[in-house]
């Protein structure tokens, strides 16, 4: 009995992060990121692709659903459609372009559950797998909808260089705070 209410209790506790921190940084995203769009859900730098991939690769499905929630929400809320299936749609491509990008590495690239073997050239292929998961689904998405002013090839070049540099940026990112809190740790002993 214990063990399932642990697994119940690390499956919400990677959903409700999840769902959180994608909402939080889409919203910063938009505020620090504002003169870079280039469409309808397109950005030059968009940081939330790099955190999608991230809680995916760490949380797994759970992510998944937590991400795919959040972006239902957002998009539903948000500047895209009140079409529910349009939104339903972006949730869908949201949450689970990463855990596809993720089952492909970690079956094609061997690549450790624990994330132990995780190094860089395995990160870029990840990064890139996503990317165009991610870019290519939602621009046909957007083309079946008709959304005015998207699902071009422009469109999808940009999502995908987007998505390439805002995963990359943050991922540098968390990788320098890891790096600095170990530093701390190893100073403070």
């Amino acid at each position: 009995m214990f063990k399932l209410f642990s697994a119940s209790s690390e499956w919400l506790v990677g959903f409700v992060i999840s769902a959180i921190a994608y909402a939080f940084l889409f919203y910063c995203n938009g505020w620090l990121t504002s003169n870079l769009v280039f469409g309808l859900g397109v950005n030059w730098i968009y940081l939330p692709a790099g955190l999608r991939l991230f809680l995916t690769l760490i949380f797994g499905l759970a992510g998944s659903i937590g991400i795919a929630i959040a972006s239902f929400l957002i998009s539903y809320f948000g500047d895209f459609s009140d079409d529910l299936t349009v939104c339903i749609g972006i949730g869908l491509i949201s949450g689970f372009a990463p855990y596809l990008a993720r089952y492909f590495v970690f079956s094609n690239l061997k690549l450790d559950s624990d994330l132990g073997n995780l190094n860089f050239p395995k990160l870029i292929a990840c990064i890139l797998i996503y990317a165009l998961l991610s870019a290519g689904l939602h621009q046909w998405w957007f083309a079946t909808m008709t959304l005015e002013d998207t699902g071009s090839i422009n469109h999808f070049l940009v999502m995908f260089v987007g998505d390439v540099l805002g995963s990359l940026l943050l991922i540098s990112l968390i990788k320098y705070c890891l790096d600095l809190l170990k530093k701390v740790r190893q100073t403070a002993h």
